[in-house]
């Protein structure tokens, strides 16, 4: 779940870092292709937040309710647009918003009640979906057909200051943990956050990090301080991730997203950065037209609506469809992939695509998982091979995850 904002998107921009062996496949074709691909490699996704959407709607598991995630016109997420989009495994964001922190032991209560929510629909739904803590776990729900919801914990705060709990949320199946979220917390500081209150990881953070290594936890540096990533860069012994950032060199000054240098990093490392579809993560013009935006929210607010709710799409439809230019699109997301390529190669770019945490900023093309056919369709007009796609898809995320499985001496 991410900082909300109701900006809906920003301007269409030609992409300029396509890669030069363009194929000169038909137009049709390629889109085929792209659906083909989308439907034979395995597609991970390592950043939905549908445990909170859920929370937040009050989800419950009494028959009128088990449809919610199976079929719905609510936000991003659900099986039947997961299989037309090729989704496979959707990491479930255990987001823990950052006032927790300032609440003993109830950022855990929060998280055990969101992980215990997508366990009940795995046991409402068990032949459309299943658990996964393993990359072999997901490739088997797949071949039975099922969607994989494998488990990240947005936020270290429910650690608390006992390192034990590092292993507790293992056993409950989380397998990332980002560890901060936007206020510094007892194990690092955060981009958001202007205190940096430990200049990095705190002492305890250290700690927190080599048990993660230890105990088989993907540590990812999304929302983290640049001082933070550098620090745990130093003490890894394994990969890192960054579940759902994006490249700053098209965001200058936000934070959020990763620098160059810091990308470079993170290849050196063998890690892998998730691109995120957010519209502050695509383009800093999203800033520069916030007040238009805002006009929309304050529509929206006067009939006493928010942009989740149904009856406020027809007006959030009509105002794109009056301000079009305001939309990024599936271009753009390729963009931040061909510039991780560039920067660092092949290997270490994904999928992040904070659905359901990013509210109506999605960019024309990706606007819910049934769309990851346009960005594959993108990429193989711009000359990526098949065995590319698939790297992007879920290989790299998996040689990642199955590196820290091995150093952590887990069974696979």
């Amino acid at each position: 779940m991410k900082i909300q904002t109701l900006a809906i998107a920003f301007i269409c921009i030609i992409s300029f870092g396509c890669k030069n062996n363009s194929t000169n496949d038909s137009d049709e074709n390629l889109r085929a292709k792209a659906n083909e691909l989308a439907q034979k490699f395995i597609l991970a996704d390592t950043h939905v937040d549908l445990p909170y959407r859920l929370k937040i709607k009050n989800f419950r598991l009494e028959r009128q309710y088990m449809g919610i995630p199976v079929s719905t016109k609510d936000g991003d997420f659900d099986f039947e647009r997961a299989k037309q989009g090729g989704l496979d495994a959707p990491f479930m964001s255990i987001y823990i918003p950052a006032t927790y922190q300032l609440k003993r032991d109830m950022g855990k209560v929060l998280a055990d009640s969101l992980i215990d929510m997508i366990r009940g629909i795995v046991d409402a739904h068990p032949d459309k979906f299943a658990l996964a803590g393993t990359p072999q776990d997901i490739e088997a729900n797949t071949q039975a057909g099922k969607v994989s919801l494998p488990l990240g914990m947005e936020n270290g705060a429910p650690i608390g200051d006992s390192l034990e709990n590092v292993q507790y949320f293992y056993d409950r199946g989380i397998r990332y943990i980002t560890l901060t979220h936007s206020k510094d917390n007892q194990i690092c500081d955060s981009s958001y956050d202007t205190l940096n209150r430990w200049k990095g990881l705190s002492p305890f953070g250290e700690k927190v990090v080599a048990e993660m290594n230890r105990v088989g936890i993907m540590v990812d540096i999304s929302h983290v301080s640049d001082s933070t990533f550098y620090d745990v860069i130093k003490i890894t012994k394994v990969p890192i991730i960054a579940s759902h950032s994006s490249c700053r060199f098209y965001t200058p000054g936000f934070q959020r997203n990763m620098s160059d240098d810091m990308i470079k990093e993170l290849g050196r490392n063998g890690g892998v950065i998730q691109i995120n579809f957010g519209a502050s993560f695509l383009d800093s013009l999203a800033r520069v037209n916030q007040p238009l935006l805002d006009s929309l929210e304050k529509v929206l607010t006067s009939k006493g609506l928010t942009s989740r709710d149904s009856a406020a799409q027809p007006i959030i439809d009509q105002f794109a469809a009056n301000h079009v230019e305001l939309y990024s699109d599936v271009e753009r997301v390729a963009d931040h992939i061909d510039h991780v390529v560039k920067l660092a190669g092949i290997d270490h770019v994904g999928i992040g695509s904070d659905y359901d945490g990013v509210g109506d900023t999605l960019p024309v093309g990706l606007k819910d998982v049934s769309d990851y056919p346009n960005l594959l369709y993108v990429l193989l007009k711009r000359g990526y091979s098949d065995a590319d796609i698939e790297k992007i898809c879920s290989g790299n995320i998996f040689r990642v995850w199955n590196k820290v499985i091995e150093a952590a001496g887990q069974t696979p």
